[in-house]
C-alpha cells in the first residue's frame, strides 16, 4: 500500500480471502488482478532491498552454467550474470535464504549478489540454458559404454533408439542456442580430431561447441534425417530444408551439406518467420532515404535493383518491400532459389534447374501469368537480365538483387551483362546499395572523442555536418553480460540509394564511368554507404571500427 498499487478497502478485501483460503497475500491481489505479477515482484523486493530480475534483459549462458541444473533447482537459484566489480548476480525465488547464499557463494567461488525472480522466470532460465558440453559428456559416456564404433557408421546407427537421445538433444540444444542468440548460421565442422560448431552472431562467426570426431557423423545423420537428405550419400553436395517451433517462434531452416576432407560439413541458416513483418522503417532506414526508396517502388512499373554481398539483409529489405505492395489488387510473383521466407498471397517459385526452372525460363514463363509485381531473387545471367529489363519496360514492377558493391556498379554489371545502356537507363529507377553492421549494446557502450582528421580516413571532410564540433562524440564497445561480451548486439542497415535522374540517364547512355555517375549522384542528394554509416555512428548506432569492417 506504501508504493500505491492497492486502496486500503482492496488490501482488506484481498486479507479476508487469505484468511479464508490460507494463501499469500500477494498471490491473492495478483488472482484478483488488482495488481500484476510484475507489480507484486518489484513491492517484494523493494521489501527486501534487492533488484527485482527482468528477464527480457537476457542472461550469460556461461554464468548459468557456473552450477549445474539439479543444484540450481534444489536452490531455486540461477546466476544469470556477472557484475563490472566481480560479484555474481544469482536469480533467487527468495534472496533471504542466507544458507543457499552461503552454499552458491562457495560452489562458485565468487561473491553473490541476489536478485528476485519468479518460479516461472527462474523456471524460463534452467529451462533455456543449453548446457551443450554436459549433452556431449552424455553423449560420449553412452558411446564409450557401447564399446567405442569406428568413426564411420554404416546407416542403422541412425535409426533412432535409445542411445540416439543424447545426439538428438545435442542438436536440439545447438538449435536452441541459436536462436537465442540471434544465430544467422549453424556451422558443424569436421576438423582432424574433433567437430567444431560455430555460429555466425550478427555477422560474425564465434566457436560454440567442440564435439569427438568418431561421434561427427552421428550428428550430421541426425540434422539429415531432420532436413529430409539422403543420409547414405556423402560424396555429394544436398540441400533441404525443415521447419521449427522454439519458444513460440516459428523457424524455417536450410540445411546445406559439403563434403569435405574431414567429413561432411552442415552449415544450418536459421530464418526467423517474424523477421518477414518487418516494416521498411524498422530496418535503420533514414527518413530522408525512406522516402527516395518510397518513390521508387510505389510507382506502377519500372526496376528497382537492391545490391550488396551475401549477408547483407538484401532478402530481408525486399520481403518487407513486397509486404508493403501485397494487396488483393495485385499480382505479386517471386522467382528465387531458394525460397528463404514464404509469404501468405503471393506466389513464389522455385528455381528448380535439374528440371530445366531456371531464373530465366521462371521469369519467362511469370510474364504469362499476367503479374503487376515480379521480385527475381538474384540476377545471374544476360538472358535474366535483359527479360528483367524488358519487364520492366513493359509495364510491370521488378524488384531483384546484384552482387556489386556499390549502387553504381550495379549499372556497370548490367552493361557487362550485355543490356544495352539506353534499356537499362530507362527500365531501371533506383538503386539501393547496403551493408549490415553491429549495433552498439546500449548497456555497456562508452563515449568518446576522436578528431576529424580519423573521419577523414572514412569520408570526404566537405561532406562532414558543419555542425559537427571537432572532436566529435562517439561510442565505443566494452562488453557485458547482455551482449555475451562482444559489446555488440543486433544489427542496423547501412544505405546508399541512387534515384535515376535524367542527368544520370544521360551520363549511362553516353557510357561515363560509374565513379562519375556516383558523383552526379551525390549532388543530386545520395549519401554514400559510408556516409551513411558514419551518421549512424554518431548517433551512437555503431562504432566505427564496426563502420569500417562492414563497409571497407
Amino acid at each position: 500500500m506504501r508504493l500505491g498499487l492497492v486502496t486500503p478497502e482492496q488490501l482488506s478485501a484481498a486479507m479476508e480471502r487469505q484468511r479464508a483460503l490460507g494463501r499469500p497475500l500477494g498471490e491473492i491481489l495478483v488472482t484478483d488482478r488488482v495488481i500484476t505479477p510484475e507489480q507484486l515482484q518489484a513491492a517484494l523486493a523493494a521489501g527486501l532491498g534487492v533488484e527485482a530480475f527482468d528477464i527480457s534483459a537476457g542472461v550469460d549462458p556461461s554464468a548459468v552454467a557456473m552450477i549445474d541444473e539439479r543444484t540450481a533447482r534444489r536452490y531455486e537459484a540461477a546466476p544469470i550474470r556477472q557484475d563490472p566489480d566481480g560479484r555474481l548476480v544469482v536469480a533467487m525465488t527468495d534472496p533471504s535464504n542466507i544458507f543457499a547464499l552461503d552454499d552458491l557463494r562457495i560452489l562458485t567461488r565468487r561473491e553473490i549478489r541476489p536478485v528476485l525472480a519468479t518460479k516461472e522466470d527462474l523456471g524460463r532460465v534452467l529451462g533455456s540454458a543449453t548446457r551443450i558440453d554436459q549433452v556431449v559428456a552424455d553423449l560420449v559416456g553412452q558411446a564409450d559404454e557401447a564399446g567405442g564404433r569406428g568413426a564411420e557408421p554404416d546407416v542403422a546407427d541412425i535409426i533412432p533408439t535409445e542411445s540416439d537421445a543424447p545426439v538428438v538433444r545435442l542438436v536440439n540444444s545447438l538449435l536452441a542456442r541459436a536462436v537465442d542468440e540471434r544465430a544467422s548460421d549453424v556451422h558443424f565442422e569436421p576438423q582432424a580430431k574433433e567437430m567444431v560448431v560455430r555460429m555466425r552472431v550478427d555477422g560474425v562467426l564465434k566457436t560454440v561447441a567442440s564435439v569427438p570426431y568418431r561421434l561427427a557423423n552421428g550428428v550430421s545423420s541426425r540434422i539429415k534425417v531432420m532436413a529430409n537428405l539422403d543420409i547414405a550419400e556423402k560424396r555429394l553436395p544436398q540441400d533441404g530444408r525443415f521447419g521449427l517451433s522454439i519458444s513460440g517462434r516459428g523457424l524455417d531452416l536450410r540445411v546445406a551439406t559439403l563434403p569435405t576432407v574431414y567429413g561432411e560439413k552442415v552449415v544450418i541458416r536459421v530464418l526467423d518467420k517474424s523477421n518477414v513483418m518487418m516494416e521498411l522503417a524498422d530496418l535503420g532506414f533514414p527518413n530522408d532515404l525512406l522516402e527516395r526508396y518510397h518513390s521508387c517502388w510505389s510507382r506502377p512499373h519500372g526496376a528497382v535493383l537492391v545490391t550488396g554481398p551475401t549477408g547483407s539483409g538484401k532478402s530481408t529489405t525486399l520481403y518487407a518491400t513486397l509486404n508493403q505492395l501485397n494487396s488483393v489488387e495485385r499480382n505479386v510473383i517471386t522467382v528465387e532459389d531458394p525460397v528463404e521466407y514464404r509469404l501468405a498471397g503471393i506466389n513464389q517459385v522455385q528455381v528448380n534447374p535439374k528440371a530445366g526452372l531456371s531464373f530465366a525460363a521462371g521469369l519467362r514463363s511469370i510474364l504469362r501469368c499476367d503479374p503487376d509485381v515480379v521480385m527475381i531473387g538474384e540476377v545471374r545471367d544476360a538472358e535474366t537480365a535483359k527479360i528483367a529489363v524488358e519487364s520492366a519496360l513493359t509495364g510491370h514492377l521488378v524488384l531483384a538483387t546484384l552482387h556489386t558493391n556499390d549502387a553504381a556498379a550495379a549499372l556497370t554489371r548490367l552493361d557487362e551483362m550485355g543490356v544495352e545502356p539506353f534499356l537499362f537507363a530507362s527500365a531501371v529507377t533506383g538503386i539501393l546499395a547496403q551493408r549490415l553492421a553491429r549495433r552498439l549494446c546500449r548497456h555497456c557502450r562508452r563515449e568518446g572523442r576522436v578528431r576529424h582528421t580519423t573521419l577523414a580516413t572514412l569520408v570526404d571532410p566537405r561532406r562532414l555536418p558543419r555542425t559537427l564540433p571537432d572532436p566529435c562524440p562517439v561510442f565505443h564497445a566494452v562488453g557485458c553480460a547482455n551482449c555475451g561480451g562482444t559489446g555488440y548486439s543486433g544489427r542496423v542497415g547501412v544505405y546508399e540509394m541512387l534515384v535515376m535522374s535524367d542527368a544520370i540517364a544521360r551520363m549511362v547512355v553516353e557510357g561515363t564511368t560509374s565513379d562519375a555517375v556516383t558523383a552526379q549522384a551525390m549532388a543530386e542528394g545520395m549519401r554514400t554507404l559510408r556516409e551513411d554509416g558514419l551518421l549512424k555512428v554518431l548517433r551512437g548506432e555503431t562504432t566505427l571500427e564496426e563502420l569500417a569492417r562492414a563497409v571497407g
